[in-house]
């Protein structure tokens, strides 16, 4: 099956495959949309089982990329990249600088910025070979990692689906189930979440993580697959994607689905099958567009919190129209946000094709 073909393709305008044999480099970089601006998205680095798989993760990436810029109202468009994690040792930094050549050879059609498995300090060595990269953690704009205001933008959003799915915006005593709880944005949603008076459950694969915050704030550990089928209010999955499945909906028990990680539903089809059963689904891409609207502060080139502030409160409207046409018609709220953004992005195209005529 050619790229063309691929069921996830979805018109990208470029799809780049790079490899460096000397660092072991295998990345593919896809540019679904630039119209808005330069394409802007993570760098993930996964030990992916193989290329095929790699290459279906970066097409949903980069589709959602597209879908959660132009839905935060930002002047970029949509892209993301993907890194094989190479078998055995391997010279990081030098891998990463292969990377930025990459990067540096679509002449800032794409911005990289960090996601699973990378670092700020990895982008400063992609900031050796190219200037197209952000959240750098040193720089007269540098926005540093992201994950903080990710977090922040999910805590919100939670806020937002608590009041309409629960009745209330108060987190005291809701019963939360974090998965991937210990990864960069699960660590700060939880101290969040604590501070705010829920009762936590959470898992990862990182067992001491885990074990911090259980110190911390109390919060109850389960086991990675045990987390479905707590008896919760909310369900928070904030570590890989297609976590909504046909295997795990009638598990979780949660009337609500709000969390940090991207295309969090196997299938578009899934969101209707939330709906059946009651539950209120957070379109993963509005609600963790945090971490974005934070690096768009770097690449604006003067960082301005009070500005992230400003469009974190814009997220949280946009979240609730989408929850509350999805209720008022009766229709998935994923369904929903995909049709605002393919029609935002379609404007945008139109406006930027009549400039040029």
């Amino acid at each position: 099956m050619s790229v063309l073909e691929h069921p996830s393709f979805d018109n990208h305008e470029k799809v780049l495959f790079a490899t460096d044999e000397v660092t072991g480099l295998r990345a593919i970089i896809g540019v679904h949309s630039t119209a808005s601006g330069p394409a802007c998205g993570g760098c993930r680095m996964w030990s992916y089982p193989n290329s095929e798989a790699a290459l279906t993760d970066v097409l949903r990436l980069s589709q959602g990329m597209s879908y959660k810029n132009i839905m935060a109202d930002l002047p970029i468009g949509g892209g993301k990249s993907v890194i094989m994690k190479p078998e055995g040792a391997f010279d990081r930094q030098a891998l990463f600088e292969a990377f930025g050549r990459a990067v540096e050879s679509l002449n800032g059609e794409y911005i990289s910025a960090e996601d699973v498995g990378v670092s700020p300090d990895d982008m400063m060595a992609v900031r050796r070979s190219t200037a197209h990269v952000v959240g750098l953690p040193e720089g007269k704009a540098a926005s540093g990692d992201p994950s903080p205001v990710t977090a922040e933008g999910v805590f919100r959003g939670i806020q937002v689906t608590a009041e309409r799915g629960l009745g209330k915006r108060d987190l005291n005593g809701v019963k939360i189930a974090i998965q991937g709880a210990s990864g960069h944005v699960g660590t700060y949603l939880a101290g969040h979440l604590a501070k705010a008076g829920a009762d936590l459950f959470i898992t990862d694969i990182n067992v001491d993580g885990l074990e911090k915050l259980k110190a911390e704030y109390g919060a109850t550990i389960v086991g990675l697959d045990e987390i479905y089928d707590q008896d919760v209010d909310i369900f928070a999955p904030c570590a890989l994607g297609a976590v909504i499945n046909m295997d795990t909906i009638d598990r979780i028990k949660a009337k609500i689905i709000a969390g940090a990680a991207n295309n969090q539903l196997a299938t578009r089809d899934m969101g209707e099958e939330v709906l059946k059963r009651g539950k209120i689904y957070a379109p993963d891409y509005v609600i963790n567009a945090g971490g974005i609207i934070n690096v768009m502060g770097e690449i604006a080139g003067d960082f301005d919190p009070a500005w992230v502030q400003g469009k974190l409160d814009g997220l949280e409207a946009t979240l609730g129209e989408i929850l509350d046409l999805s209720a008022d018609q009766g229709r998935p709220s994923n369904l929903i946000a995909d049709e605002l953004a393919r029609q935002r992005i379609e404007e945008k195209r139109a406006a930027k094709l009549a400039k040029v005529a």
